[in-house]
């Protein structure tokens, strides 16, 4: 088959194990990112089967009805930067592994990573010291602080496991039935929402983005926290109602640890969650590992030999066969 792959930003797929079960495929690797969907639509124009880079690309029906030739979107994870209709208007099957066989370790280790620099100031400490300045001021301990962690799924629980270990407290809010389950499981559930945010030293988010998550958390929410409390997004930006984070931090009363943003990539550096010295932003590379990406792109290829033996799977609109 034609397979293209898109957004392979730093050509990283090639150099992985995964990568020979592409053998005998003619696979093309783009290592930039083409937003205009006719543009990419030219560049693309022969494939048979596209493969995603997470969300780094929408696909609707104004790319698929550009690309008479593509039968196969293979990704992992969630979908909502697919349009699932167009994709089956067009005669297109998208494939995603939903179950994920655990939970990313590196985004669990890149929020952890996150909290510590933000507490001990290591960005600002490394940049002092660079410029010969030596020091720049005095970080917090974490040990005793309480970690909220809004969801309890399983990146969650691997965040709780690494927090512990270094002597924080663990409290959660969730929905309704991840409440229960947290509680079924011996977890500390904060008594309500608005306790939630006002007691934790630092709060952390993960959920899943689905219409029913989105603007999940409100400018009422980030008010509640503490001032100098600490919000961790590793998730998704939308979670977030628009413009609640960018207004609170305009405030300076806290502090945020986002590795995930509305428009990505984000070149504005004019942008408040750039430029707030309350604010810690990397550039989305909470699954950006060496390791992680051979785990997911191995379940992705795996879906491409599949639909090419005629026997797809994790296929997310089955219909497109009708």
């Amino acid at each position: 088959m034609k397979v293209h792959i898109l957004d392979d930003w730093f050509n990283t797929l090639r150099g992985l194990p995964c990568f020979a079960k592409l053998d005998g495929h003619d696979v093309t690797v783009w290592t930039d990112h083409e937003p205009d969907p006719v543009k990419l639509a030219a560049r693309i124009h022969d494939a048979e089967a596209l493969v995603l880079f997470r969300e780094r690309t929408s696909v609707g029906a104004d790319l698929l009805t550009r690309t008479p030739n593509l039968r196969l979107i293979s990704q992992r994870s969630v979908y909502p930067h697919v349009d699932v209709q167009a994709c089956t208007d067009n005669g297109v099957m998208l494939c995603s592994n939903m179950a994920g066989g655990g939970p990313n370790y590196a985004a669990a280790e890149m929020t952890l990573a996150l909290i510590l620099a933000s507490f001990r100031q290591i960005p600002q400490q490394v940049a002092s010291v660079r410029a010969g300045s030596w020091q720049m001021g005095v970080g917090r301990t974490l040990r005793g602080r309480t970690l909220g962690l809004y969801g309890y799924g399983r990146i969650a629980q691997a965040v709780a496991s690494y927090a512990e270990a270094i002597g924080m407290r663990v409290q959660w809010w969730a929905s309704e039935e991840g409440r229960a389950r947290a509680l079924a499981d011996g977890r500390h559930v904060a008594a309500s929402r608005e306790a939630f945010f006002a007691t934790s030293d630092v709060v952390s988010l993960h959920v899943r983005l689905k219409p029913s998550t989105r603007g999940l958390i409100s400018a009422a929410d980030l008010a509640a926290m503490a001032p100098r409390s600490l919000l961790v997004n590793t998730s998704r930006s939308g979670l977030i109602a628009p413009g609640a984070l960018e207004g609170e931090i305009a405030k300076g009363r806290i502090h945020a640890a986002v590795d995930v943003f509305d428009d990505e990539p984000l070149r504005d550096t004019e942008h408040i969650l750039l430029t707030h010295p309350n604010v810690l932003p990397t550039p989305h590379i909470g699954f950006v590992t060496e390791d992680e990406f051979d785990h997911q792109f191995s379940d992705i290829f795996d879906q491409i030999n599949a639909f090419d033996a005629g026997q797809p799977i994790h296929v997310i609109n089955p219909n497109v066969t009708d």
